[in-house]
């Protein structure tokens, strides 16, 4: 059950926030800077301490991540490096300048034969100093709805509603299998499934080390 929601979130997500991609050539995968900047400008026009939007790049046939060999970000005059992680995580910046060149991202997978694709992920990944609570994803839990209804659009929010995905808690991913003794949290392996529940909003009871922490993303049902 959990690892179709984890599919069906992965596809809702790509579905919502397409960007236009294509391969140059086996070895290059090329995509328009637009599409990025419209979703960080949202990102950057809401009140969010800690739900992004990131950018990765992983495999096609196995979701994998496509490692990097190198990036460069483009437009007709300039040429700028593109700073990546070792986990294929793009690190672009919010640059209306580069929206109004028509910038294009140039990414070179390390691995030739890998069939690589954008993959968009509504994400809290910076934690640090953050205690780890129910208050706590109360408080993540409100600000990824808040951002996948933002990036969803005014049409689908507002007047096809009834398309948007349930957002039921978040899914956090850890460094090491867990277990937690409470029916809302249900653990499989390093990935535990938290149902938030309005009565978290003042409970501050600390549940864990949030140092062990990799990631919360969005729980989605349907």
């Amino acid at each position: 059950m959990n690892k179709y929601i984890f599919n069906c979130t992965n596809a809702i997500v790509l579905v919502l926030l397409s960007i236009s991609a294509f391969n140059v050539n086996a070895r290059e995968f090329v995509m328009s800077y637009d599409g990025f900047y419209d979703r960080l400008k949202i990102v950057n026009k809401g009140d969010f301490q800690y739900a992004r939007v990131n950018f990765y790049i992983s495999d096609i046939g196995t979701n994998e991540t496509c490692a990097i060999k190198s990036g460069t970000i483009l437009t007709e005059r300039n040429e700028y490096p593109l700073n990546f992680t070792d986990k294929a995580q793009l690190l672009l910046p919010f640059d209306k300048q580069l929206d109004t060149d028509k910038a294009v991202i140039v990414v070179e997978p390390l691995n030739p034969v890998h069939d690589c694709q954008l993959k968009l992920q509504i994400e809290a990944n910076e934690l640090e100093g953050l205690a780890f609570s129910k208050q706590s994803l109360y408080t993540i839990n409100e600000e990824l709805d808040e951002l996948l209804t933002d990036l969803s659009g005014f049409f689908v929010s507002k007047l096809m509603w009834f398309l948007l995905p349930e957002q039921k808690g978040v899914a956090v991913t850890f460094k090491s299998p867990m277990q937690f003794d409470d029916e809302n949290i249900t653990c499989e392996k390093s990935v535990c499934y938290f149902a938030v529940e309005d009565g978290w909003e003042d409970d501050n009871a600390v549940l864990g080390d949030i140092s062990n922490v990799i990631k919360v993303t969005p729980w989605i049902v349907k």
